[in-house]
C-alpha cells in the first residue's frame, strides 16, 4: 500500500458525511487551467481534505511542511484545512520588528512564528480559516484553488466574490477576505491562503501595528488592505459549516478543470478526514515542531537590518549635540553599533567612551528594549520621529 493511502488509514479520523447534491455549476468562477485547455479528459486523481484537530500553529505548520516533504501528490491532491490559536504569521523572507507590534503581541499572548513560504504577514484566530492546496508542482494552479473558494461561497450563502489581479479574494468592492502565499519545489508544491469569517479585528489591529519605523531593511515589506470577515457580509456564515461546504466543493470539482464532476459521488468520496497530527501518526513532526518553535527560525532567520535613531547628548561643557545612533542587526543579533554626528562634525566630549559602552552590547539578541538599554546606558536622549497617523481598524497586511 503506497504511504500517503497508508498513513491516511492509520489516522482513524472521524469522518463527517456530506451531503451529496445534484451537480450544478456555478458558470460566473468557471475558468480552465490553461495546461488543460481543450482537454476533456482527466487522468486518474483522487482528491482529499484532511482537517487538522489541532489549533497550535507550530503544529499545523509544521504538519502543512510534513506533507509537503513526504506525501507524493502526482496521482492524489490534498487540501488541508486549518485554524490557530491566536497568532501572528509572517513570511519566510520578513522582519517581525517591522512587521508588526512585538511588545503588544507578546503582552497579549499572541504567538509570533514565520513560515516556510513566502509572501507578507497576517493575523490568525481561531475566527480565521487557513486552507493549503498540495499539488505536483506541474499542476500549481492558484487560480482554481481560489475559485473552489468563491464557488462554495456562492453554492451555499450565494455570496458574491471575486478573485483580484493580487490573487486576493475580495467582496463588495475591494474588501480582502483572503490572502494567498505558496511553496513551490519539486516535485512538490502548495498553495496556501487564509479566509477572514470572523476575526477579532480589535486584537487584529494591536498585533500588526507597526511601531518600529526606524527600521531600514531588504526584507520582503507587506502591503496593506481594507478587510472585511465573511460574517460581515453574510450573518448566516459560520466556521463548522464553511469547513464542509469548502471540503465538499473540493471534492465534488475535478482536479484539474473548475466543472463539476458529472456523476453523483458517493458518501465515501465526499468525506472530510479530521485528523489530530501526531508523531505517532507522521514520524518526524516532532521535530519539524520543534524547529517551528525556536528563536533560530522565527528571529534568527531575519534578513539584515539597521535600527537608526536620532540622539540627543550633553557634553561637559553643557552643550547639546545631535548624533545619529545606527545599531546592525545579523541573524537577530546585534552586530555593531555606531554613533556619529551628523555632517562629519567632531564628537563632543559627554563622558565615557560611547563606543566602548556600546560595543558590551554587541552579541546581544535584538529587541526593542535593547536599543533602549544601550540609549539608557550612555545617557543619551532619544528624538522621537515623526508618527503618522493612520486608522488600522480596518486594515489586514497582505499575505
Amino acid at each position: 500500500m503506497p504511504l500517503f493511502d497508508r498513513l491516511v488509514v492509520t489516522a482513524k479520523s472521524r469522518v463527517i458525511h456530506g451531503r451529496t447534491r445534484q451537480a450544478s455549476r456555478c458558470v460566473s468562477t468557471i475558468v480552465k487551467n490553461n495546461a488543460d485547455s481543450g482537454v476533456s479528459s482527466e487522468p486518474p486523481i483522487r482528491k482529499s481534505v484532511f482537517v487538522s484537530q489541532s489549533t497550535d500553529v507550530f503544529t499545523n505548520l509544521a504538519w502543512e511542511d510534513w506533507l509537503y516533504r513526504h506525501y507524493d501528490f502526482t496521482n492524489h491532491h490534498v487540501l488541508l484545512l486549518w485554524r490557530n490559536d491566536p497568532c501572528v504569521v509572517y513570511g519566510r523572507h520578513q522582519n517581525p520588528w517591522k512587521e508588526c507590534n512585538v511588545q503588544t503581541a507578546k503582552r497579549r499572548g499572541i504567538t509570533l512564528v514565520r513560515r516556510n513560504s513566502g509572501g507578507g504577514t497576517v493575523y490568525h484566530d481561531n475566527g480565521n480559516l487557513n486552507l493549503s492546496f498540495f499539488t505536483p508542482r506541474a499542476r500549481y494552479n492558484r487560480k482554481y484553488n481560489l475559485h473552489i473558494i468563491t464557488r462554495a461561497l456562492f453554492r451555499e450563502w450565494r455570496l458574491e466574490s471575486v478573485v483580484n489581479k493580487r490573487d486576493d479574494i475580495v467582496v463588495e468592492g475591494n474588501y480582502k477576505v483572503s490572502g494567498t502565499a505558496a511553496k513551490l519545489g519539486r516535485p512538490n508544491a502548495y498553495h496556501h491562503c487564509t479566509l477572514l469569517v470572523g476575526v477579532d479585528k480589535n486584537s487584529l489591529r494591536l498585533a500588526l501595528e507597526r511601531k518600529e519605523d526606524d527600521i531600514v531593511t531588504n526584507a520582503t515589506i507587506s502591503i496593506r488592505s481594507p478587510i472585511k470577515n465573511l460574517i460581515d457580509v453574510n450573518a448566516d456564515i459560520e466556521m463548522d459549516k464553511l469547513i464542509t461546504v469548502i471540503g465538499e466543493e473540493y471534492l465534488r470539482t475535478k482536479a484539474l478543470v473548475l466543472e463539476d464532476e458529472e456523476r453523483e459521488l458517493s458518501q465515501q468520496e465526499m468525506e472530510l478526514q479530521f485528523i489530530d497530527p501526531t508523531e505517532r501518526l507522521y514520524t518526524g513532526l516532532d521535530k519539524l515542531t520543534s524547529e517551528f518553535r525556536s528563536w533560530d527560525w522565527n528571529f534568527g532567520r531575519t534578513p539584515k537590518f539597521t535600527v537608526t535613531r536620532t540622539l540627543e547628548a550633553t557634553g561637559h561643557d553643557g552643550k547639546v549635540q545631535r548624533l545619529n545612533f545606527n545599531v546592525e542587526v545579523q541573524n537577530g543579533v546585534v552586530e555593531e553599533v555606531k554613533m556619529n554626528p551628523p555632517g562629519g562634525s567632531t564628537m563632543v566630549d559627554f563622558g565615557e567612551d560611547v563606543s566602548v559602552i556600546a560595543a558590551n552590547f554587541c552579541g546581544a539578541k535584538y529587541s526593542h528594549e535593547i536599543i533602549e538599554n544601550i540609549i539608557a546606558a550612555i545617557s543619551c536622549k532619544a528624538i522621537a520621529p515623526r508618527t503618522r497617523i493612520e486608522d488600522e481598524s480596518n486594515v489586514i497586511v497582505t499575505q
